[in-house]
């Protein structure tokens, strides 16, 4: 198949594809909106689709919309709280995106910790190419209340099996997240489409902007938190039971990519795979966890438990800023999922090197090459013998020295009076870590007239790896009652999982789209992969937690 651009999704005229009832229950219409699945159909259905072109740009519109500005109550940092009522859709040539269609207007939920009960008008961003409504369906019995207490199938391991509490779940489940893998797949080349490069504040915004629309649609509600370098996203559903403690979610919209890569870098689907800059990571995480939470809307579902999602606009250089929001959200939480993309062969990330950003600055003395080059001192030259010496300090065991940027100088005939360089660090062990800091803090300078400072920009602790994990254990055994064969293995890279993981909290990351390439050209996720991904995400939850901790550990 030849390379193909994919096109901004058009509206729907009628179901892409009828879905085969299932077992829990027909849709029926729910408070949140939804990424909108086909109806199932009546013995006289029939399927069919059609596309509607569209040329000329609708203007999006909110209604019950109120600004509030809060103080967090465990931060001084001022909170801007976002939501909003019923989104009327709207359709653009340029840049559009997919947007999950409200069944009915959204109510507003229960408030994130620290976010206020009301919002602000949603701002002007890219538009949203609607999804077709589901076919209206007979009223339907309500949904089949969850029993978290009902007897378990002890399942191959001698757990108990973690869907007996939910009869049908793993069908209906299956079911609607093949018939959903086609929207989320538009959902998410859209995202993509839309640039976000770290740093970029104004296009990380428009992308938060948009991920907001989309979250709150399923039923979130949404807490904007302003950055240095962009606003962060707090999202908050009720769950079934809000007496438990809550699931926390942590993902990223910011990429590596800088602006204007979609130039010479259209997103492309060939081959059964979709390619972009940003498409694994991880914007195809965020898609799938949108279409997770729509797929329970759908068939009249919550969440067990409250779930909140962290979004950061800095993970890619080390969430120096969105820290704190995670670090605010851990408090509590049951559990922690990460949104990145699995290993290429999809297995989840069990574990993660511990990771630094450090800025080496040199400081010399200028002078005129030719006629005064003996007053002058060379940054760049005592730049370049410090790399070699920070080379031999880190060549301990479990580190590793990525020696990512270099400048320093002004002109040929200029004897460089500044020179830094930026370093990346893996580290296997936090002993390493440890000790390869220390080592870099005391660097000084091997010439006369020349300063070396070295400065942590950002810094994330080993993750490690152990024995026993319960979380690990339950989601294989999810897996397998979805007709899936998963298993996690540890991680060479660094995310916002390395702070809950290296607490001892159960963490398990990779639950983003399946594919590879990232932070390169060949950059790409697996179509055929979304729909098991979306059944997975939307069953861990809506399914009980077994207990993830002795009692001894709380």
């Amino acid at each position: 198949m030849s390379p193909q651009a994919v096109r901004p999704a058009t509206p729907a005229a009628g179901p892409v594809a009828a879905a085969t009832p299932v077992p829990v229950t027909a849709p029926v219409a729910v408070a949140a909106g939804t990424i909108t699945a086909p109806a199932a159909p009546s013995p006289t259905a029939t399927t069919g689709s059609t596309a509607a072109n569209t040329a000329t740009a609708n203007t999006a519109t909110a209604s019950a919309a109120t600004a509030t500005t809060t103080a967090s109550a465990d931060s001084t940092t001022t909170i801007t709280t976002t939501t909003v009522g019923a989104t009327t859709a709207a359709v653009a040539t340029t840049a559009a995106t997919t947007a999950f269609t409200p069944v009915e207007p959204t109510r507003t939920a229960g408030a994130a910790s620290g976010a206020a009960a009301s919002g602000t008008t949603v701002r002007t961003g890219t538009a949203r190419t609607a999804l077709a409504p589901a076919a209206p369906t007979p009223a339907a019995a309500p949904p089949t209340a969850a029993a978290p207490h009902a007897p378990a199938v002890p399942d191959s391991e001698g757990q108990s099996g973690p869907t007996a509490a939910l009869p049908g779940l793993p069908q209906a489940l299956s079911t609607r997240a093949r018939t959903l893998a086609g929207a989320v797949r538009r959902r998410c080349a859209d995202l993509a489409r839309i640039e976000s490069p770290s740093g970029d504040a104004p296009r990380l915004d428009a992308l938060a902007e948009e991920l907001a629309a989309g979250f709150r649609a399923t039923g979130a509600t949404v807490q904007r938190e302003p950055g240095p370098a962009g606003d962060h996203l707090v999202l908050q559903w009720e769950g079934r039971d809000e007496s438990l403690p809550h699931l926390l979610v942590v993902g990223h919209h910011d990429t590596v990519w800088p602006a204007g890569i979609l130039t010479d870098w259209p997103v492309t689907e060939q081959d059964g795979t979709l390619s972009g800059p940003g498409v694994v990571d991880m914007k195809g995480g965020l898609a799938i966890l949108e279409g997770a939470f729509a797929l329970l809307a759908d068939l009249g579902q919550r969440p067990h438990r409250t779930v909140r999602l962290v979004v950061v606009s800095d993970e890619e250089v080390g969430s120096p800023d969105g820290r704190r929001l995670v670090e605010r959200q851990l408090r509590d939480a049951a559990a922690v999922l990460g949104l990145e993309p699995p290993h290429p062969d999809g297995r989840l990330k069990t574990a993660r090197r511990g990771s630094t950003r450090v800025r080496l600055t040199v400081t010399g003395r200028e002078a005129h090459a030719g006629n005064d080059a003996a007053d002058g001192v060379s940054a760049v030259d005592e730049l370049v013998d410090q790399l070699v010496a920070v080379r031999g300090l880190t060549s301990l065991p479990g580190t590793e020295l990525n020696a990512g940027r270099i400048s320093g100088g002004s002109r040929a005939n200029v004897v460089a009076g500044r020179a830094e360089a930026e370093l990346g660090l893996r580290f296997s062990t936090t002993e390493a870590q440890r000790r390869t800091l220390d080592n870099l803090a005391r660097l000084t300078a091997l010439r006369p007239g020349a300063r070396v400072r070295t400065e942590v920009l950002s810094s994330r602790p080993a993750w490690p790896e152990r024995s026993a994990n319960p979380l690990l254990r339950h989601v294989r055994s999810l897996a397998a009652v979805l007709g899936q064969q998963l298993d996690g293995a540890p991680a060479g890279g660094a995310g916002d999982t390395n702070l809950p993981g290296s607490r001892g909290l159960p963490t398990l990351d990779g639950f983003g789209a399946v594919g590879g390439g990232a932070h390169a050209r060949h950059e790409h996720i697996r179509i055929d992969q979304l729909a098991p991904r979306i059944a997975l995400l939307a069953a861990l939850l809506a399914v009980p937690l077994p207990r993830l901790r002795d009692r001894s550990e709380g």
